[in-house]
């Protein structure tokens, strides 16, 4: 190995000199899809905090400067409003691909582009959702926190290389990862990215999921 050579490229000879032996690639999958699960994890854990701060400084004082003062309850009505324009700002600025539900963008980028989502997605839509959920905008959390988990996973599949139908099986594992991680629901997420976004139950993608 060249000392120069970067980790994508070590990390891609490395799994073409491991498919020609009994090794399979497959282990490898596996592997790197529970480190994309963690970073889900993670993803998740700051979407949800992010989530409760914002609440805490904007709804809640307004709600508690409410309850002492009358005139009060018409600022608490701007709230979500003045939330909804900030995240405008930040998605059509830094990454328009953020501004939907998540999940048809997801299943669009699996089906129509092999998976490949913009790396600052990720980050964009937990400091986007985060904000706008925290100041009272009526989402949830099922659609940006699949988003986070599949960029997450499309990033890791770019950054090694990895062939389209490998990326693709990161970007559900990324999307499973995030729905349990916010839902407690693993079993959920394992059905949800199986069927929704890569629409299959194959061996060789399911257990990288799972």
């Amino acid at each position: 190995m060249e000392p120069n050579a970067s980790l994508p490229d070590l990390f891609q000879r490395l799994m073409t000199r491991w498919e020609r032996t009994a090794i399979p690639s497959g282990t490898l999958m596996i592997f790197l899809a529970g480190g994309v699960g963690i970073l889900a994890g993670f993803g998740a854990a700051a979407f949800t905090w992010l989530i409760h701060n914002a609440s805490a400084l904007t709804v809640e004082n307004e709600l508690t400067a409410a309850g002492q003062n009358g005139p009060w309850i018409l600022a608490l009505a701007l709230v979500p409003a003045l939330g909804l324009l900030l995240v405008s700002w930040i998605t059509r600025t830094f990454a328009p691909e953020a501004q939907g539900h998540g999940v048809p963008e997801v299943i669009t980028a699996v089906a129509r582009r092999d998976g490949v989502i913009r790396p600052h997605v990720a980050l964009v839509k937990i400091l986007a959702s985060g904000l706008c959920i925290g100041t009272g905008g009526s989402i949830g959390r099922e659609g940006p926190i699949v988003q986070i988990g599949s960029a997450l996973g499309s990033t890791a599949g770019q950054w090694f290389k990895l062939s389209p139908r490998n990326v693709k099986v990161l970007v559900a594992a990324g999307a499973a990862a995030g729905i349990s991680a916010t839902f407690h629901a693993p079993l959920a997420g394992v059905m949800f990215a199986s069927e929704i976004i890569l629409g299959s139950f194959a061996v060789e993608s399911l257990t990288p999921i799972v």
